[in-house]
């Protein structure tokens, strides 16, 4: 994690589950012992899963048809969490010049876990919501985007409401500059848990269909009006990729 452009090394976490960087920034719930055993059992499951799912791919981006393609905000609805990671070192890392990925996270306890999962994905996390945390974050976000980074965010997480994209977004993209591709995915045998989104687990054998849409891309100087266009459109895209 980072505070403005300037990655800083952890050191010891302090009391409380935090971890204060040598930067100054403080990371709120810091993963313990653990969830970090935990998030290395749950990536080795996604993994041994992932190898036994048929992958498609449809892209309506036109993003990469003029050879690697520049960072953007990749977008996915926060119930398909589950093999978006390998979704996107599959199909979009390779046709990217950004050197790594950085994705926000819930800066709470359940947060933690997540965080976790992504580190073992080789992914930053970068810990932060609507409600809490969130300009430190969007600072943080900012400054991975100048080093070149791809983003990542789940526009209706972390609690909803499910298929509802949230403004951050649309404010994320108008401060870095970057277009926000949004993408989802469609399995063909899945389980259904029963969590405010129902978040959606793949099961061995299946099939995943993956989306990728066009770009959508927030002016610097877009006005309130404009911003709430950009956002309702981009979640009608969403619904439209994959909100089953």
């Amino acid at each position: 994690m980072v505070a403005a452009s300037r990655a800083s090394p952890p050191v010891k976490p302090a009391g409380g589950g935090r971890r204060r960087r040598s930067g100054g920034v403080v990371v709120p719930n810091a993963p313990r012992w653990h969830q970090r055993l935990g998030a290395w059992l749950i990536f080795a499951l996604v993994r041994a899963v992932s190898a036994t799912v048929r992958y498609r791919l449809t892209d309506r981006s036109a993003y990469y048809d003029h050879g690697p393609a520049g960072p953007a905000i990749y977008c996915v609805w926060h119930n398909r969490l589950a093999l978006c990671l390998t979704s996107y070192y599959r199909y979009v890392k390779p046709r990217s010049r950004a050197p790594g990925l950085a994705a926000l996270v819930s800066a709470s306890r359940d947060g933690a876990l997540l965080a976790a999962i992504l580190e073992c994905f080789g992914v930053q996390p970068v810990r932060g919501s609507s409600s809490r945390r969130g300009p430190q974050a969007l600072l943080e976000l900012s400054g991975w985007a100048e080093r070149g980074y791809d983003l990542a965010i789940t526009p209706d997480g972390p609690r909803g409401p499910c298929y509802v994209v949230q403004e951050g977004v649309i404010g994320l993209a108008q401060v870095t500059g970057l277009p926000i591709v949004p993408a989802s995915y469609r399995l063909g045998r899945k389980v259904r848990l029963r969590s405010w989104d129902g978040f959606q687990v793949p099961l061995p054998f299946s099939r995943c269909d993956v989306v990728i849409g066009a770009p959508v891309r927030v002016p610097r100087d877009a006005a309130e009006a404009e911003r709430e266009a950009l956002r309702q459109g981009l979640e009608r895209t969403l619904r439209e990729l994959g909100g089953d």
